[in-house]
């Protein structure tokens, strides 16, 4: 089997554990519900130029639009390792121009056409006729140029989406498992979107690529297939190999999953769009992305380049067998702004994903040659 992303071959040979510990890091969340206002982000907007006033005016949904139901050349997907967002689920959609193809590059990226538009709906669960709560909806559009990202904001009725690039936050009461937080659910600015989004200045998609993709997904016509075995028979991809012979991220909510498998797959989702040499956080030479197997780079022993409140009073990135005495673990822990990691996208700790890393950082070896 052929892996585009090399350092998933470094821990095959690694057991999955039993530990009380794990069974924290792989328990799924419960449903949540939730109370929230939308409305209130939208006051006083102004009609833009940018896009489409109104979410509906793209064609993406047929019949009633808060159901999400995909138009024709509209193909619903799912990721492997899904980003954090204060608990919130996602609907993920990709509309590729008619006659154009995805291209898989040397390096197992995935080179979409011009025209493509990926379309990502945030939603909670919620008590009511639908059982959800829609959020907002993300478009980036990849022009002859570059991506253009688009956000909009749904209205307390759930009937419309309404283009939005100021930004802003929504007060949200959040039930998770049995405790009601209250939640500041961030939409992010247009500048926002190039903090995570971007690479060498310009704005990329993130979550589709290959060993996010490598899963199955119940489509809307019932049939399970995988997705990029689906997407190849609709046309869209050009895959020169069977998905079989090609690397996955794991589901890191599963209790089979290998512990280092799934932590360094939560890290690439999480931070490994901004840790990277061409990301917003490339002077800190701390790159979380799956592929790095430099222990030095990936943190383990690592003093910050610039030390602070950030850091906790810890001296290391990653203290291999010391959670606590490990910086990522107190960065992922807090909810201060000028200390917490990521920084934007949640005003929650993921207690599942901090458990996750604490237990991986635990098991870590402290002589191993590299990842």
């Amino acid at each position: 089997m052929r892996f585009f992303v090399p350092a998933l071959f470094l821990f095959a040979a690694f057991a999955a554990c039993d530990s009380g510990r794990k069974k924290e890091a792989n328990q799924k969340p419960a449903p949540a519900t939730l109370r929230t206002n939308n409305d209130n982000i939208r006051q006083n907007r102004q009609p833009l130029s940018l896009g489409p006033d109104k979410l509906s005016e793209f064609g993406f949904f047929d019949g009633k639009l808060s159901e999400l139901v995909p138009a024709k050349g509209i193909v619903p997907y799912d990721l492997n390792m899904p980003l954090f967002s204060d608990y919130a689920d996602k609907a993920r959609f990709v509309a590729v121009p008619p006659e154009k193809v995805i291209n898989v590059l040397d390096d197992g990226s995935l080179d979409f056409p011009v025209g493509t538009r990926l379309i990502k709906t945030f939603h909670y669960p919620a008590k009511n006729e639908a059982g959800r709560k829609l959020m907002e909806t993300r478009v980036i559009e990849k022009t002859d140029k570059e991506w253009k990202a688009l956000t909009y904001i749904w209205n307390d009725e759930q009937t419309e989406a309404f283009l939005e690039v100021a930004g802003g936050n929504i007060d949200v009461e959040l039930e998770h498992n049995g405790v009601l937080q209250k939640v500041s659910y961030s939409v992010p600015d247009v500048n926002q979107c190039k903090t995570c989004h971007g690479r060498s200045n310009a704005v990329i998609p993130l979550g589709p690529k290959l060993s996010q993709l490598n899963r199955d997904y119940n489509y809307p016509e019932g049939t399970t297939q995988n997705q990029l075995s689906y997407w190849q028979s609709k046309g869209i991809l050009d895959l020169k190999e069977e998905p079989s012979t090609i690397g996955k991220f794991p589901d890191w909510s599963s209790a089979h999953t290998n512990v280092s498998l799934a932590a360094r797959a939560y890290l690439d989702a999480n931070c490994g769009s901004c840790h990277h040499p061409e990301g917003s956080a490339n002077t800190s030479g701390l790159f979380l992305t799956f592929d790095v197997t430099d222990r030095t780079k990936y943190g383990i022993m690592k003093k910050p380049v610039a030390a602070g409140k950030g850091s906790g009073g810890r001296l290391y990135g990653i203290v291999p067998g010391k959670p606590d005495e490990s910086i990522i673990v107190f960065r992922m822990e807090s909810t201060n702004p000028g200390i917490m990691m990521p920084e934007l996208g949640r005003s929650l700790p993921h207690k599942e994903g901090v458990a996750l890393i604490r237990q991986w950082v635990a098991e870590l070896e402290a002589n191993a040659p590299s990842l």
